[in-house]
């Protein structure tokens, strides 16, 4: 599968937030957004996705990648990390294939959020208590 036909199957987002802020909020949602994303908050949470990730391939085999053409399996812890980690910063899209499942977590260099497309029932409570460990809440969106 390619990643756009990934991007056009069913997603759960793994988030910092327990549910979608409503688009008629009363709160502050893009100013709070803004303060996540600066350092060190924005920090803490690539080391919760970091983190995840890492626990991810205790379980399943991964590829990843930073561009959606070379990849790496099953990286070393390190190298998963500094892949992971170099992509954000720079802003860029981060993309992991979990080979058992044919599922696709993407992560941006510009969000509070990952995003899983296609996940099995298995993997998507695999993958919701590892969110969980972290302090973070994985959810359907409402669209």
């Amino acid at each position: 599968m390619t990643i756009e036909e990934y991007l056009n199957k069913p997603y759960w987002v793994i988030d910092i937030l327990p549910k979608q802020v409503p688009a008629d909020s009363k709160g502050q949602y893009f100013k709070i957004e803004k303060y996540y994303l600066e350092h060190p908050q924005i920090d803490i949470i690539y080391r919760k996705f970091t983190n995840i990730l890492l626990k991810l391939n205790c379980y399943e085999d991964i590829d990843v990648s930073h561009d959606g053409e070379e990849w790496m399996t099953n990286p070393a812890p390190h190298e998963l990390e500094a892949a992971l980690l170099g992509s954000l910063a720079d802003n860029q899209m981060f993309y992991i294939i979990l080979k058992s499942g044919d599922v696709l977590i993407t992560v941006s260099g510009d969000d509070t959020y990952m995003i899983v497309y296609n996940p099995t029932e298995e993997s998507k409570e695999l993958i919701d208590s590892l969110a969980v460990s972290e302090g973070l809440f994985m959810w359907k969106p409402n669209n």
